[in-house]
């Protein structure tokens, strides 16, 4: 639940998460993100989902254990008045509108700009930002046109089911051959994008990189969060009117 400066006085606040990678194979990830959808997420104002919530979303027709436990979940925690957003990442870029329709949550576009608590805010995933990883960009274009996107889709489930395996396996083997500074967001377009959308502050995952950064663009001072992968140490970005801090979530949320 919120906290609370003085009691039955809750402190308005809004919560960011993302690289969950939710997937059968990792069954206390799930439970974790469970159970703080059911706790710790409720009584918050808002809560920003970043991408690569699942490890691989095949579509809103998916009606997997995995996630119809998600959505209800979800469901559950939309009633009760907090706002959810969900913004697509590399990993769950097919999630459409019949999810969000379900479950009460918001879609978002490749860039969000929100107010949060007066301090103008830039959301992404933050895979637009690698821009020195020039086979993922190519990539990238090419599966995010409505037409790849209809074609996907209408392939039968047990055939994405089988792809998306294909897919992991060859998603590893790309990355073994990469830098870690190939794989993490360029500067240069970090200052780009804030500065086309003219905020002082960023936060995005993706890079599995998680940090607070602090640099000067057009003499202010700019701040960009980097949200953690939840891999066993789930922790996220909790933002109050007095500022945004990492908060551990702890093994029972």
């Amino acid at each position: 639940m919120a906290r609370s400066m003085l009691p039955g006085t809750p402190v308005a606040e809004t919560l960011f998460v993302s690289d969950l990678h939710l997937s059968p194979l990792r069954p206390d990830t799930v439970r974790r993100f469970l159970a703080f959808l059911d706790r710790r997420a409720q009584g918050a104002e808002c809560l920003y989902l970043l991408g690569d919530v699942f490890d691989a979303y095949l579509g809103d027709d998916d009606d997997s254990c995995l996630n119809v436990s998600i959505k209800n979940a979800l469901c559950r925690l939309t009633a009760t008045g907090t706002r959810v957003f969900f913004q697509h990442g590399n990993r769950d870029f097919l999630l459409g509108e019949a999810f969000a329709s379900e479950t009460g949550v918001m879609l978002l576009g490749d860039y969000a700009v929100i107010d949060l608590y007066g301090t103008t805010t830039l959301l992404t995933h933050g895979d637009l930002l690698c821009t020195d990883d020039a086979q993922y960009q190519a990539a990238r274009v090419r599966v995010r046109t409505p037409e790849w996107r209809r074609k996907a889709l209408s392939k039968p489930l047990w055939l994405r089911r089988l792809y998306a395996r294909w897919y992991r396996c060859r998603s590893g083997w790309d990355k073994s051959g990469k830098s870690h500074e190939i794989m993490d967001a360029n500067q240069e377009a970090v200052e780009g994008a804030m500065l086309r959308h003219g905020v002082c502050r960023l936060i995005h995952g993706h890079t599995h990189r998680p940090r607070r950064h602090e640099f000067s663009l057009n003499g202010k001072t700019c701040e960009r969060h980097v949200l953690p992968e939840w891999d066993g140490r789930e922790t996220l970005l909790c933002c109050r009117r007095e500022g945004c801090a990492v908060e551990n979530l702890g093994a029972g949320n």
